[in-house]
């Protein structure tokens, strides 16, 4: 090869090279290059079901720029599971924010330290019922504990309107719930130690387990059994019998009423969970959920939960289950333990 072959054949090595280098130069960034921004995410653990909060969580992410890497519970330990990871992770949290669909479980974790107080714009001036004092926790979007029946296998008639009707022994082998140790099942058995005393909450428990009846897997369970003719009767939450209706199922409802002073509401809960990393983005997803925007979203969802805000709980009357029980949350968080060796010494 000539002479001004190889070095022209030279020159074009050295000219590629020089452009590789500058390709992989600009799509290679140093952390410390001051002009990269890492995108911005956020990571959740959230209990609610995930069929009504992908879609909410997608409007966040249009909205925001922020991406919600998110872990969901499963219907078996609801909300209880996250609970215990979040315990697991207290020295190296791997969440920024937990999401419960519920609140009992949300103020234990806030009372052994795991959640920090949030301040941020939405949170101003919430109603004292749905926050804790100290800010680490905040209510919204309400579900109702309802009995819920089978259409064709329980008459008008006889249709149960408190939770003393079922300790009735015709309703002997008819009844199905949740197990009390996960999920709104939890709060709810605890909200009648908290109602009615210790003692009196026990009889309850005994009643129930002398009419013989069967725990399962999660509220969802309890209603399908009761739409196939399993039972006849279950206690669940207000979204699972609206979910139900949607499906054609044969099921009804009525508020699972304490005696006559109402039947327990739950609030979803979320909080900022101490040591998160991403504190900053934490507090937008934070913000939207506590938003009007996400009350409307979940009373047009087919969960139709109940808004807290006054004006929006009008709009949405139509969902409205009942009485409200008058109780405080923190008492009734307060029961958890004794409602739950209760529940395994006489529901074994």
């Amino acid at each position: 090869m000539n002479q001004s072959r190889l070095a022209a054949r030279r020159g074009l090595v050295i000219l590629l090279t020089a452009v590789m280098g500058f390709a992989a130069g600009c799509n290679e960034r140093s952390d410390t290059d001051p002009n990269h921004s890492s995108p911005k995410e956020v990571v959740l653990y959230c209990s609610v079901d995930p069929e009504f909060a992908k879609g909410i969580l997608k409007t966040f992410e249009q909205q925001t720029g922020v991406r919600v890497k998110v872990r969901f519970d499963e219907e078996a330990t609801k909300t209880t599971g996250l609970v215990q990871r979040l315990r697991a992770e207290a020295d190296h949290p791997a969440a920024d924010v937990f999401w419960s669909s519920e609140c009992f479980q949300t103020i234990a974790l806030a009372d052994e330290g795991l959640l920090t107080p949030y301040r941020g714009q939405a949170a101003k001036d919430w109603p004292a019922q749905f926050a804790d004092p100290n800010g680490r926790w905040y209510g919204f979007g309400l579900r109702m504990r309802v009995i819920a029946w089978d259409t064709r296998r329980v008459k008008p008639g006889e249709t149960p309107q408190e939770l003393e009707d079922l300790l009735d022994a015709r309703w002997k082998g008819r009844i199905v719930m949740a197990r009390p140790e996960f999920g709104t099942t939890r709060g709810d058995v605890s909200s009648w130690f908290a109602h009615y005393g210790t003692d009196r909450a026990k009889e309850i428990l005994r009643g129930l387990a002398a009419n013989d009846v069967r725990l399962v897997q999660g509220n969802s369970t309890a209603v399908r059994m009761v739409a196939r003719g399993e039972a006849d009767v279950c206690f669940t939450d207000t979204d699972d019998v609206y979910v139900a209706q949607r499906n054609g199922w044969p099921i009804e409802m009525a508020p699972l009423d304490q005696g006559g002073d109402g039947a327990l509401a739950i609030p979803n809960t979320v909080a900022l969970i101490k040591g998160a990393a991403n504190e900053s983005d934490a507090g937008k997803l934070i913000d939207f959920l506590l938003s009007e925007t996400v009350e409307r979203l979940l009373a047009e969802s087919e969960s139709h939960n109940i808004p807290i805000r006054k004006a929006l709980a009008v709009e949405f009357a139509k969902y409205a289950i009942g009485k409200p029980l008058a109780i405080d949350y923190r008492k009734v968080a307060s029961q958890q333990q004794a409602a739950l060796a209760a529940v395994k010494e006489i529901m074994p």
